[in-house]
């Protein structure tokens, strides 16, 4: 068998970032057979506020994969962090772990929750997590114990003869009604009435922090000064904007089809030294339909700035 591997992995995303550039970063080359998926240890950092976009995220990417291709096998992984050996060791369940476990038996996906086999292998006294796993990014000695887990599932998963042909997955009734499952990118170039934005070819930033690959040399609609404003229109019931958010983030206001202004924050407690990729849901619970965005730069407090780079339109 001649396989031909997709590495869809960009540093930082989680559940939600994923289920909206499923289409362009891993589906993009045809069908999947395939498809491992984590996001237990950034949903635990990123989302931790909102238990209820872990869900939606990662339902989204098992139901968009399920209505294009129901041949397509899913993987889940649950990663380790000190946070959710904590939450072992104390007998609880992480909460980004207890999300994704409820899509992966909806959907009747295995999982390898690795989570639980670091903290009880280091429990029993195999290994150390300062000597030998050493961080939440693993040492060489990590990364072969995941393979090592890997393997062991795809062994058990082979044990018996293949069926005659493939069987296709069922698509169950939805766990969240507000799921991602029907996300996509919308095209920047589509902002309307812009005042103070202007659509960059290819940003890059000018203050020497890191960026990640795929957003930096790209197209971006940037502003920086508070008051700054764009509009645009799209067709569903959630929507958001994928931004990076670097040092001179800042908060934005966002109005949608003419209702009262919110507030929503870009700056992340990573902002500092990275230009970091970031998914903000914007409103994931309106009526289907046509709506109208509204979105402008407020002013900063504190260590906050006044800028929004926006790579792509999420819409859902």
């Amino acid at each position: 068998t001649k396989f031909e591997f997709i590495g869809a992995g960009i540093g930082s995303l989680g559940s939600v970032p994923h289920a909206f550039r499923l289409e362009r970063d891993a589906l993009g080359k045809g069908p999947v057979d395939l498809l491992f998926i984590e996001a237990a240890v950034n949903d635990a950092s990123n989302t931790a506020d909102h238990p209820e976009h872990m869900r939606r995220g990662m339902e989204g990417v098992v139901r968009h994969l399920r209505a294009v291709d129901p041949l397509t096998d899913v993987v889940h992984l649950h990663f380790v962090m000190p946070s959710h050996m904590d939450d072992y060791s104390a007998g609880r369940v992480p909460v980004a772990i207890a999300q994704h476990e409820q899509i992966a038996v909806a959907y009747g996906n295995p999982t390898l929750n690795l989570a639980l086999e670091v903290t009880d292998r280091i429990a029993a006294g195999e290994f150390t997590w300062k000597d030998d796993f050493r961080n939440l990014h693993p040492s060489t000695f990590g990364h072969r114990l995941y393979g090592n887990s890997i393997a062991r599932l795809l062994d058990a998963a082979f044990t018996g003869p293949p069926p005659r042909s493939p069987v296709p997955h069922a698509l169950p009734e939805a766990v969240d009604p507000k799921n991602f499952g029907r996300g996509r990118f919308g095209d920047i170039a589509a902002a309307r009435n812009r005042k103070g934005f202007t659509l960059a070819q290819a940003w890059k930033p000018t203050d020497g922090k890191r960026t990640r690959t795929g957003f930096v040399n790209v197209p971006a609609l940037v502003g920086t000064e508070p008051g700054a404003e764009f509009e645009f229109d799209f067709e569903g019931r959630g929507v958001g904007l994928f931004i990076t958010s670097g040092p001179d983030a800042g908060p934005i206001e966002f109005s949608v089809d003419g209702g009262a202004y919110r507030t929503a924050k870009t700056r992340t407690r990573w902002s500092a030294g990275l230009h970091l990729p970031w998914a903000v849901i914007l409103d994931d619970g309106l009526e289907p339909g046509r709506h109208t965005v509204k979105v402008r730069l407020a002013t900063g407090t504190g260590s906050e700035g006044t800028a929004l780079r926006v790579f792509h339109l999420l819409l859902n």
